[in-house]
C-alpha cells in the first residue's frame, strides 16, 4: 500500500527517527605520520545498546586532525560557511535492523500512556517495515527486507556532535531507509553522505601546525627598531587530513589538503607600523614567508616585519601572526573542489624598549 504524501510518523520522534548516537572512541594512533600532523586516527561511529549490535557505519579521521574527534583549530574565512549538521550513511544490515527496531517499537508500545496519536503513529511505523506500508517515493518493507540480507544495508541519521544548534543537528529526520550494496542511495536523501560531506568533516578536524613566526630581534626589540619576521618553508608546509566511511558494499573517502598562502602580522598596539603596510606578508616562490635577518640588513626595511613606536614600559605587545591556508580536497570518484580558506593564529609576547642614550 502507498500513500500520496508522507504520514504524519513526527508524532512519536523518539520512536520513529533511529538516529545513530555519535559515539567518539579513543584515537587509535598509527605508525610514524607525516610531518605538521597531530598523528592520531579517530572514528565517529554508531552507538550500541545491551544486545551488543553495533552501527556499521564508521568514520575515520587520520593525517593532521585533532585527538579524541575534537574540532580542530582552524577557523573558516567564509562566516557563512559550516560543515553538515546530520547526514545519512549505512547503519544496520537487515537482520541486525529488524533485532533493534522491533524492539524498540515493542517498547515504547508497551510505555504507560502510550496511545493516541503516539500509539497510531507507532503502528505505522511498524507496519512501514513489516507490511510494505509505504507513501510516493518512499516505499514499504516486507519483515524489514531480512530476505535480502547481506545485499544492502539500512542508512539512518548522523548527528554531528560538534554543531551546536540542537535543530540544525536533527534536521536530518528520515525514518531509515534502504540501500542495495552499490547502489547510491535515492535521490530525495540529499543529506546522504559524500566525499564533499566527508571533506567538510575532515576540515572541521584538520589540527593546523602551531607555527611560531620567527623575528629578528627576538622578543626584545627597540621602539622605532623595524623587527624582522618570516617563517621557513620546512616548518610551514601543506597539511592533510582524510575522512573515511567502510561499510559492507559501501566505502568512500576524501582527502582536504590546507596549504599556506600568507601571513598577516597585527603589532598587538595602533603605535606601530607593518611591512608592508597592510600587514600581509604574500608567500615566496620558494615557500616561505618573509626574509630571515642577517649581519648588514640593518639599514634595509624588511620585506616582512614590524616598527613598534612606542615603549610596552612594564608590559608586552601581544603580537598575533595568523596564517592564511587555501584549502581543497579530493574524494573517491575523482570528485574534488575548493573550501572556503582557512585562518589559525598564534600570540607572540613582545618587549619594546626605548632607545637608551649616552651622555658623555
Amino acid at each position: 500500500m502507498t500513500r500520496s504524501r508522507r504520514t504524519a510518523l513526527s508524532t512519536g520522534a523518539a520512536a520513529l527517527t533511529l538516529a545513530l548516537g555519535v559515539v567518539l572512541a579513543e584515537p587509535a594512533y598509527a605508525g610514524e605520520q607525516p610531518s605538521n600532523t597531530e598523528g592520531s586516527n579517530t572514528e565517529q561511529s554508531g552507538g550500541s545498546d545491551d544486545t551488543g549490535i553495533y552501527a556499521a557505519a564508521r568514520i575515520t579521521y587520520s593525517g593532521s586532525v585533532a585527538k579524541s574527534g575534537s574540532p580542530g583549530n582552524v577557523t573558516s574565512a567564509d562566516v557563512n560557511w559550516a560543515p553538515p549538521p546530520c547526514w545519512y550513511a549505512p547503519y544496520l544490515g537487515a537482520e541486525d535492523f529488524k533485532k533493534e527496531m522491533s524492539k524498540d517499537i515493542e517498547g515504547q508500545m508497551n510505555a504507560p500512556g502510550m496511545g493516541g496519536h503516539a500509539g497510531a503513529a507507532l503502528s505505522e511505523l511498524q507496519r512501514h517495515y513489516e507490511d510494505e506500508y509505504g507513501w510516493t517515493d518512499t516505499p514499504g518493507y516486507k519483515d524489514y527486507n531480512v530476505d535480502k540480507d547481506g545485499e544492502g544495508m539500512f542508512w539512518a541519521a548522523v548527528e554531528n556532535p560538534d554543531e551546536p544548534d540542537l535543530l540544525k543537528r536533527n534536521s536530518c529526520n528520515d525514518l531509515p531507509f534502504w540501500v542495495d550494496n552499490g547502489e547510491a542511495p535515492p535521490p530525495q536523501y540529499e543529506e546522504a553522505i559524500t566525499p564533499e560531506i566527508l571533506a567538510a568533516l575532515a576540515y572541521q578536524h584538520m589540527q593546523l601546525p602551531d607555527t611560531e613566526v620567527s623575528l629578528a630581534p627576538e622578543e626584545t626589540t627597540k621602539v622605532n627598531l623595524p623587527t624582522w619576521a618570516w617563517l621557513d618553508k620546512a616548518v610551514f608546509d601543506e597539511v592533510q587530513a582524510t575522512a573515511a566511511i567502510n561499510a559492507p558494499g559501501f566505502a568512500l573517502q576524501a582527502t582536504t589538503t590546507a596549504k599556506p598562502v600568507s601571513l598577516k602580522l597585527e603589532p598587538g598596539t595602533e603605535d606601530a607600523e607593518t611591512y608592508p603596510a597592510s600587514g600581509e606578508c604574500t608567500i615566496n616562490a620558494d615557500g616561505s614567508i618573509g626574509e630571515p635577518y642577517a649581519k648588514g640588513k640593518a639599514d634595509r626595511t624588511p620585506p616582512c616585519g614590524i616598527e613598534y613606536l612606542r615603549s610596552s614600559g612594564d608590559g608586552t605587545y601581544d603580537l598575533q601572526a595568523t596564517i592564511t591556508w587555501e584549502i581543497a580536497w579530493t574524494g573517491t570518484g575523482d570528485t574534488g573542489g575548493d573550501l572556503p580558506d582557512g585562518a589559525f593564529g598564534n600570540d607572540q609576547e613582545i618587549v619594546v624598549q626605548e632607545i637608551q642614550s649616552v651622555n658623555r
